[in-house]
């Protein structure tokens, strides 16, 4: 069986002007642009010394010193990809041209009141604007969806998401102190792709946890997503697994009436190095006993993914493309499942007693 695991390159490709030279423009990012062929305009930062390290090590023409001088250089038709803390998001939207295209890095705001003000501004200003929830635009995700949309796997009624793994968030100083840190910068991921397969859920139940050693707000989280009597999806995360390699554990399960898919994201085994992807599928025969079969991928989370969106992006903005999935009008519904994680984390809980 031949499954379609790549995106659509544009028939135009738009110059880019990032803003922030963090480890993600670093490591995610601008590879991902190399390999897509994308033309980095230039690139600011508020330390003007890391944008200008990143700009030898990639190639970047431009270093500007602020955002006007880097709007006063842009093309006339540039993405402005935002990729810095949520705090600075709203002075920025509203300092871009009108009808600006935007890339914004996730989450969308720190909080929903903060996402709100995001989607209002976009909408003021007429920007063409997306979330980089870019785990929807990752091939193995690509893959799963055409099996979905063919019909081979049924109608879906378990999605499981399960995080076993030691996560050095060390690594991430900045993030790393936020006092929403697990749900909001990494959970998220989850919630946004689970929506984006089942759509918006009736409720949510979500209790996250510290660890009685580190300072950490959170590192591991339950989140249970109300579809229904016969739907579950559930996220388990534990960034706290520092057994070693051999029992930790990274995957995506999707269950139907006719099939399943079971996806190992290799990125966060022993992260930051990782391990290599598995895609497997079964699809149930009459009189046939199961068989999962392994299908390779190419391509995987970090950088491919990040190729991916961008070129979404910019078919969308092309005319190419007639929907941008995580434009800001959808991914503000996860941001409330987001704020109704961190509320069910509050209030909910009752220990009955005889």
């Amino acid at each position: 069986m031949q499954i379609i695991d790549q995106a659509l390159m544009p028939k135009t490709k738009i110059p880019v002007i990032i803003i922030g030279a963090s480890s993600i423009v670093k490591d995610a990012q601008l590879p991902a642009y190399k390999k897509g062929g994308f033309e980095v305009f230039g690139i600011l930062n508020r330390t003007r010394s890391k944008a200008e390290e990143l700009a030898e090590e990639f190639e970047i023409p431009r270093v500007f010193n602020n955002l006007k001088e880097a709007i006063a250089a842009a093309p006339e038709k540039v993405i402005y990809d935002i990729a810095i803390m949520p705090q600075q998001y709203i002075d920025i939207l509203n300092e871009l041209p009108d009808e600006s295209i935007v890339l914004i890095q996730k989450p969308m705001g720190e909080n929903l009141e903060e996402a709100k003000l995001i989607l209002q501004t976009c909408k003021e200003k007429k920007h063409i604007a997306a979330i980089n929830f870019q785990l929807r635009h990752a091939p193995f995700i690509i893959a799963a969806r055409e099996l979905i949309k063919g019909g081979l796997i049924g109608e879906i009624y378990d999605f499981e998401v399960r995080l076993t793994t030691f996560t050095p968030w060390g690594i991430f100083p900045i993030i790393a102190l936020n006092k929403r840190l697990e749900i909001l910068y990494h959970s998220i991921h989850y919630m946004d792709l689970i929506r984006s397969f089942l759509g918006n859920p009736n409720t949510v139940v979500s209790k996250t946890f510290g660890h009685p050693l580190k300072s950490y707000s959170s590192t591991r989280t339950t989140t249970v997503f109300d579809y229904g009597e016969n739907t579950r999806a559930v996220i388990n995360t534990n960034h706290d697994h520092h057994f070693g390699a051999k029992n930790q554990e990274s995957f995506i399960k999707i269950e139907g009436t006719k099939g399943a898919i079971k996806i190992k994201m290799g990125l966060l085994l022993d992260y930051p190095l990782g391990a290599a992807d598995k895609f497997e599928y079964c699809l149930l025969e009459e009189n046939k006993e199961p068989k999962w079969v392994e299908y390779k991928i190419e391509g995987s989370w970090f950088p491919e993914a990040f190729t991916n969106i961008m070129a979404g992006l910019m078919r969308f903005a092309e005319g190419s493309d007639v929907t941008l999935p995580t434009r800001v009008e959808d991914v503000i519904h996860t941001m409330e499942v987001v704020e109704s994680a961190y509320l069910s984390n509050e209030i909910d809980g009752q220990l009955l007693k005889a």
